[in-house]
């Protein structure tokens, strides 16, 4: 069983051989890995069992550390260099009119696709979409605005997530083109406790959305990977029915891990779960063993891919990341497999 049919197996509710697993890093916490290892192809050193085949999002660099996506959202790196903070609003008014968004079938995001297909022939391969829905629209938008339009420019609030989702639709259509297994699609709606815009909004423009999405990659037979931060639980068993395969990054800190794995086990694989706000930066080598070796004995019974529960921050110590991966790693049928 190579690492592509294992990922296959525990998203079919199978009992694999070992526990598969992605570990994502930040830009100063992979360098960390870069300098420990002595090698800037560290996806082999790590063993990560997935692999994004495609780049869908791409940055003109600006002065002063800020770059334009190609939705013209200029984003500041001065402080966050992997993702930045909005600097201006494309959309002032709540309105389309004179907008033109991006090609979605740009030959940038296609062209890269089968060498890194047949470079990762034993990965799993995700297609990414970023910022996929909410997240794009309040980019454009303004987080405020956008907010205030939930409750008082309805139509433009779905008109608006009708172009973004028609934009990704076509993406996927294209994708799938391509030998790929998953679409992955990032959309951040959580916060500590609950829903940022509620269940009632999340249904409203959301839902249906979502819905048009997954499908899209559901019906060619590809499966269906998310991501979004924060407490949204909730939501599990409506994304389930609309195709979601994959829940991504499964945060301690806001959901009982254990008791959601149990109960949805057989329905939904889940990817994450270690902890990036408490054990990982703060903890002992320890601590990070324990919860690693936790996770990956509730995850041996199938629909469990380990992961971080965020891409690993630059203020984790190096010690603790090197516990993570050799935890991992030491599992016996991986072992087994890479003597």
């Amino acid at each position: 069983m190579n690492m592509r049919e294992a990922v296959i197996s525990v998203l079919e509710g199978k009992k694999p051989p070992y526990v598969p697993w992605s570990l994502s890093f930040t830009i100063e916490a992979r360098q960390k890995l870069v300098e420990h290892f002595g090698s800037k192809n560290i996806e082999t050193v790590l063993g990560n069992h997935i692999a994004g085949v495609a780049r869908t999002s791409f940055m003109e660099t600006l002065e002063n550390d800020r770059v334009r996506d190609q939705f013209g959202v200029i984003w500041d790196r001065s402080r966050d260099r992997d993702i930045g903070v909005v600097e201006n609003c494309v959309l002032p008014e709540p309105s389309l009119d004179g907008y033109i968004f991006p090609d979605p079938a740009d030959t940038r995001i296609f062209e890269g696709m089968p060498t890194a297909i047949n470079k990762n022939r034993d990965r799993f391969r995700l297609f990414p979409i970023s910022f996929s829905l909410y997240e794009r629209a309040w980019s454009m938008r303004g987080m405020e605005n956008l907010m205030m339009d939930f409750l008082v420019n309805p139509q433009f609030v779905h008109d608006l997530l009708t172009a973004i989702a028609d934009h990704n639709i076509a993406m996927v259509r294209k994708a799938v083109e391509y030998d790929i297994d998953a679409v992955f699609f990032g959309d951040d709606w959580g916060q500590q406790q609950g829903l940022q815009m509620g269940s009632d909004l999340w249904h409203q423009y959301i839902y249906p959305q979502l819905a048009r999405m997954y499908g899209a990659a559901r019906r060619t037979g590809k499966y269906v990977f998310i991501h979004s931060c924060g407490d949204v639980d909730e939501l599990f068993d409506d994304l389930i029915s609309i195709g979601l395969s994959c829940f991504n990054p499964f945060q301690p800190e806001v959901m009982d891990v254990g008791t959601l794995m149990n109960a949805y086990r057989g329905r939904l694989t889940f990817n994450g779960g270690l902890s990036t706000q408490k054990t990982l930066p703060y903890g002992s080598t320890r601590d990070v063993r324990a919860e690693c070796e936790w996770l990956l004995q509730m995850g041996a019974g199938g629909n469990y891919i380990f992961a971080p529960a965020h891409a690993v921050e630059g203020d984790v110590p190096l010690e603790n990341m090197i516990a993570m991966i050799d935890t991992v790693q030491s599992q016996p049928g991986w072992r087994a497999r890479n003597p």
